[in-house]
């Protein structure tokens, strides 16, 4: 099969003067369209009997300078065929004819490619050449499918195009033509078109359909070209809770724009379960050598582990696949080997060069910067008890005892118990009004809980800082001792710190709360040494070490 690459460039543009030798991320516009055809090329070749070919049709010196320098045949354009009023039909039909008489052979297929579609991918490309030559159709034309409630004019007047209004995805398909590719067979290219009557079109997808004819495509296609391939090796299980998945969620939709996925160990099964639940792309592993199979073939330019210590080999195997590598609460032996580790958690610990130690490293969830502290309250009326989405310690039976100790002594205070979504004592924690103990489960937005209480009991993970960023004064006990380390939960951040939470007992946290709630002085300091940390920040940080190794 003798198949041709027609590229059309003009030197004249009127929206956007000069946009095809305009420099896009490093290089001028037509190098997009030119680089896919010569790795369409390469793999086609690969096919005995398959020849292809790469032409530019240019009437402008500097263009066909850049096209020349980089190994791909012009053909030199007629004046009449170089004004705005004409189609591309002629000029594809005059550069097959003199590739056919200049080469002599004649073209099964001609392909005319835009250079204004530097999105499109050549792995697309190639696929929709395998439909062309698999399906017998004369024409394949690249479309994206935009379905949308539109209207028209007959006659003079405004007119819907539809019979029934729907949600766009229940509308029939509205396949709009891209520039990216146009398919077709020899003998339906002439001077006056190039559709033969046998046509149908290859869906293409939305970031890959965009043809720059104004400025407004022009950044678009910027942003596209500029985004990153990110994949979030992540774990969520009963003994390790849900910090690590809720952390990487928080980034993941922070990072709009950029194409993000997630694996998740095989046993992380409740993590498993949130990442779905937040519609992001999300595969399951074994062991290494299936991590591997997945990083060999995706080859992301980001990955971020948030999998707790790393060990050397594992470093290695997946610095071999992945361009950067970010790490989230690593003191491994394989931390050493990131592009960066980042230990929110830890105040300080031994610093290395990439590392970044402290809270204001933080990712805070955005209900908490949008959600205002409420006034300090010298009465306690309130008191919130979370220890997260898991709490595989079941510290949460421990202060359903508690506080029911607790309302013989103060019962005009309301006790309300979040229990998360993978908390698996669902069923023994329950609404016992007569102690006004009240239990909301998997709560979609906590800061507005948090927002209404006095005092918290918690654990000493992620939710310390949020309940810091909401001035709640807070009773700290740890679900473990890796999380015992993490020292922002002190005294000096407000806090008071029991330690373990398995070793501290009810009579302890008793007393702890009575002392708080006779002393409003106590906690309105603790309220303002909390208030006074700055969280906002921290996603912009971290964001910018995970893209650019810098903050």
């Amino acid at each position: 099969m003798n198949t041709l690459i027609i590229i059309p460039a003009r030197g004249g543009s009127k929206r956007i003067p000069r946009k095809n030798v305009r420099i896009m991320c490093g290089k001028p516009l037509i190098c997009y369209s030119m680089e896919n055809a010569r790795a369409l090329k390469e793999e086609y070749e690969k096919t005995p009997g398959n020849c292809l070919s790469i032409a530019v049709s240019t009437d402008d010196e500097e263009l066909d300078s850049i096209v020349r320098k980089r190994g791909v045949e012009v053909i030199e354009r007629p004046k009449e065929l170089a004004t705005d009023r004409v189609t591309l039909d002629p000029v594809i039909y005059h550069a097959v004819k003199y590739m056919e008489e200049s080469r002599g052979i004649s073209y099964d297929t001609v392909i005319t490619m835009q250079a204004t579609s530097p999105t499109l991918k050549m792995e697309t490309l190639k696929k929709a050449l395998q439909y062309f030559e698999e399906q017998g159709y004369d024409t394949v034309i690249s479309a994206m499918n935009k379905p949308h409630l539109s209207w028209g004019i007959k006659d003079g007047v405004i007119t819907k195009n539809y019979e029934k209004r729907l949600n766009s995805q229940e509308l029939p398909p509205n396949f709009v033509e891209t520039g990216g590719f146009l398919i077709t067979k020899r003998d339906c290219v002439s001077a006056e078109g190039r559709i033969g009557k046998n046509v149908t079109v290859f869906e293409i997808p939305e970031d890959e359909a965009v043809d720059i004819d104004t400025y407004s495509d022009w950044v678009l296609c910027e942003n596209i070209l500029k985004r990153k391939r990110i994949i979030f090796h992540t774990v969520g299980k009963m003994q390790l809770g849900m910090g690590h998945v809720y952390r990487c969620l928080t980034l993941a939709y922070k990072l709009t724009g950029h194409e993000i996925s997630f694996i998740v160990d095989s046993d992380s099964d409740i993590g498993l379960e949130k990442i779905r639940e937040s519609n992001f792309p999300v595969e399951t592993v074994k062991n290494s050598s299936e991590l591997e199979e997945i990083l060999k073939e995706t080859r992301p330019d980001i990955l971020v582990n948030d999998i707790l210590d790393t060990e050397v080999e594992y470093m290695t195997m997946v610095s071999r696949y992945a361009k950067r590598v970010v790490n989230f609460e690593d003191v491994g032996p394989g931390a050493k080997y990131a592009d960066a580790v980042i230990n929110a958690l830890y105040e300080k610990g031994e610093k290395l060069h990439n590392e970044y130690y402290g809270s204001k490293y933080f990712c805070i969830r955005d209900e908490f910067l949008e959600e205002e502290p409420r006034e300090f309250s010298r009465t306690v009326e309130n008191i919130l008890v979370i220890f997260g989405g898991a709490d595989p310690s079941n510290l949460t039976a421990k202060m359903y005892s508690v506080c029911k100790s607790l309302h013989g002594e103060f019962p005009g205070i309301c006790f309300h118990f979040l229990l998360g979504f993978a908390y698996p004592f669902k069923n023994e924690i329950k609404d016992d009004p007569e102690n006004n103990i009240f239990v909301h489960v998997d709560v979609k937005r906590v800061s507005s809980y948090m927002n209404r209480m006095d005092l918290a009991v918690t654990s000493q993970g992620r939710t310390v800082y949020e309940l810091a960023s909401m001035g709640v004064p807070s009773v700290v006990l740890a679900q473990n001792e890796r999380e015992a380390e993490h020292v922002f939960a002190g005294i000096q951040n407000g806090f008071i710190n029991l330690g373990l939470g398995r070793d501290t007992d009810e009579e302890t946290i008793v007393q702890t709360l009575r002392w708080l709630i006779n002393t409003p002085n106590v906690r309105k300091e603790m309220r303002n040494i909390e208030l006074s940390r700055e969280f906002s920040k921290g996603h912009e940080r971290v964001i910018s070490l995970i893209l650019n190794g810098s903050e």
